[in-house]
């Protein structure tokens, strides 16, 4: 790895957008889909076409959230041979774009690295921090502490089901913003968003100052648009994702991907016009 980044906060580009009256846009890709390389490409060009965070997905062989479309480019970076040091160059090279960058993962890749070494690691490449969607703040503090160690975000997730002791413990141990579930099961694009996610929203603000992003299944700007009207932020994965596997040739997939985050950039930002 070469010279350290210096990590920027996702809550940096929670209070830009703020201070632009909107809601921030994050995108998620796997590292080592198509390729590293060309992942790389594709993450920075959604950056340029108005993503205010990344999110760098970890490939993982026994993933329990992700739906179809992710798994199958997950499957394609793991035959590709991807590993976590993939994922941290994927890191680096995306965060030297000024751009906030965190990591989704699973915890056991997490753990069989040693949390302690992965925020070393993640914080040295210019990661902002880590998304862990099946790691519950109270069940392994080891997490929270490697983390804080190297002032890195922890994100974990809300979801419709949550109790209110459940979401004010769990919006306690965040840092950098909430990820709200505004569905429950797996990650997938869907024709209509979660009715849940407004009332959702609304209960995580009544215990965290945090900026609260929904996500799982925006596929349009206008989904985005209107999940932009009460959120902080905006979260997209499987649609780009779709958009790079439907294409014919990595070049044509990274052009599509770009093409809709710069509708969903739109969305974002017209919302509260």
């Amino acid at each position: 790895m070469s010279a350290e980044v210096a990590p920027t906060s996702s809550a940096a580009a929670f209070t830009a957008a703020r201070a632009q009256q909107r809601a921030a846009l994050v995108a998620y890709l796997p590292a080592g889909y198509p390729s590293v390389d060309q992942g790389i490409d594709a993450i920075t060009a959604l950056v340029d076409a108005g993503v205010d965070v990344v999110e760098v997905g970890l490939p993982y062989s026994d993933p329990s959230m992700d739906g179809p479309v992710i798994q199958r480019a997950v499957d394609v970076a793991l035959r590709g041979g991807v590993r976590t040091a993939d994922v941290l160059r994927t890191v680096e090279a995306v965060a030297r774009t000024g751009t906030p960058t965190v990591v989704m993962s699973y915890w056991n890749p997490i753990l069989r690295y040693g949390p302690q070494a992965f925020a070393r690691d993640l914080a040295a490449a210019g990661g902002a921090g880590a998304i862990t969607p099946d790691l519950v703040p109270d069940e392994d503090p080891v997490w929270i502490e490697a983390a804080r160690a190297h002032d890195l975000d922890t994100v974990f997730l809300v979801a419709p089901s949550s109790s209110d002791e459940r979401l004010r413990l769990t919006a306690q141990a965040c840092r950098g913003f909430v990820y709200v579930s505004s569905t429950m099961g797996v990650t997938g694009s869907r024709a209509e968003v979660g009715a849940a996610a407004a009332a959702l929203v609304e209960r995580t603000r009544k215990v965290t100052d945090l900026a609260a992003a929904v996500g799982l299944g925006v596929s349009s700007g206008s989904q985005a648009a209107e999940i932009a009207r009460f959120a902080d932020g905006v979260i997209v994965g499987s649609a780009f994702v779709q958009r790079m596997l439907d294409a014919n040739d990595p070049t044509s997939g990274r052009r599509d991907a770009a093409e809709l985050a710069s509708e969903l950039a739109a969305g974002v930002r017209s919302a509260r016009s």
